[in-house]
């Protein structure tokens, strides 16, 4: 009969274990693990898990840390504290400001409707954007030569760095007056197209932020971005209506490294860059494209390229306050901001 007993009772707390609730699916304005956040206070939204029916959240922790596991650590940028709440959707970040282009851990754990504590949840987390005019360090650019106003080739910039440590991570910051597409030693820097986007430029304009670690190499780099023109300048609407938001492109590209010993590196758009025009003659939205084989820059893409035929570039004195995130996943996947 004691056996009996002693089996029944570590039975009974062998499925009191599984039926235990877990926290999974942890989101960060609706996105896993997002980067390039211009948002002041993150909404973080996660899921319960249990073998059991009925379960509700009746209380939850959170966490937040710039090391990868919040809830061991001592230096938390922002513990919320035990809430009784059943809300595990757009509970907001209350801690300090959150600092630019910084990554944060975060971690949740519940209490369920009969007052047992979940496991933390495993670590999500999410990267800042550049928050203020003045994190921009890069410099508006546009073509140092001068255009043919008909036609309006695409414009070609270029320039060449050198990394000599060992990289831990890589962050590029890119908008455009125009359409951009940017490039790191011959290799397209993210998934999408027509970046960045249509908007009411006067109003807004989008940034982007890709993950660029792979891209970035030890020794000499090159860094290249082509514009098109896209909804800012070409044709828009109707009666040959073109040159809506401005008549000249420009690129504004802030390239941030961070290395394996904490120090970083920046390399901007600037005075330093180079530009030029290749094969594609002509860009127009709705009218389609003009490509000239005859013309392409071959290795123009990559370093020790020979640029002794380019012009400089100039540098426009322009306003940055309404430069605006858009949201992408980590794995580059775009995903549209709200509408302001």
């Amino acid at each position: 009969m004691r056996k009996f007993a002693l089996v029944f009772i570590s039975l009974f707390f062998l499925v009191d274990t599984i039926a235990q609730v877990s926290v999974k699916n942890l989101l960060c304005e609706y996105l896993p693990n997002p980067i390039g956040l211009d948002i002041a206070q993150p909404r973080l939204s996660w899921q319960l898990q249990g073998s059991q029916r009925n379960i509700q959240q009746s209380a939850y922790e959170l966490v937040v840390s710039s090391a990868a596991k919040p809830a061991g650590g001592k230096n938390s940028a922002w513990r919320s504290g035990k809430v009784n709440s059943s809300q595990s959707v757009h509970v907001k970040y209350g801690g300090p400001s959150l600092q630019p282009a910084k990554r944060y851990y975060w971690q949740v754990r519940i209490w369920d409707n009969s007052g047992k504590a979940s496991a933390w949840s495993e670590p999500a987390y999410w990267e800042m954007g550049l928050l203020q005019p003045g994190d921009w360090k890069a410099k508006w650019i546009v073509p140092g030569f001068v255009e043919d106003s008909v036609m309006r080739p695409s414009p070609m910039f270029r320039k060449e760095f050198t990394s000599n440590k060992k990289i831990q991570s890589a962050r590029a910051y890119i908008t455009s007056h125009g359409i951009f597409e940017a490039f790191i030693n011959g290799q397209r820097v993210g998934d999408a197209y027509l970046t960045p986007g249509w908007t009411s430029y006067n109003k807004r304009l989008q940034y982007m932020v890709f993950d660029v670690t792979s891209l970035v190499k030890q020794g000499n780099n090159a860094i290249g971005a082509m514009l098109g023109s896209g909804w800012y300048r070409g044709f828009l609407a109707w009666s040959g209506n073109k040159n809506s938001y401005g008549r000249e492109l420009g690129l504004l590209l802030q390239l941030q490294i961070t290395y394996a010993d904490g120090s970083t590196q920046t390399v901007i758009s600037d005075e330093s860059w180079k530009s030029t025009t290749g094969a594609i003659r002509y860009s127009e939205i709705y009218h389609g494209e003009i490509n000239d084989a005859r013309m392409e820059k071959a290795g123009w893409l990559q370093a020790g390229y020979n640029e002794s035929g380019w012009s400089g570039v100039t540098v426009k004195d322009l306003p940055k306050d309404k430069l605006v995130a858009t949201i992408w996943r980590s794995e580059e996947r775009r995903v549209g901001k709200e509408c302001r």
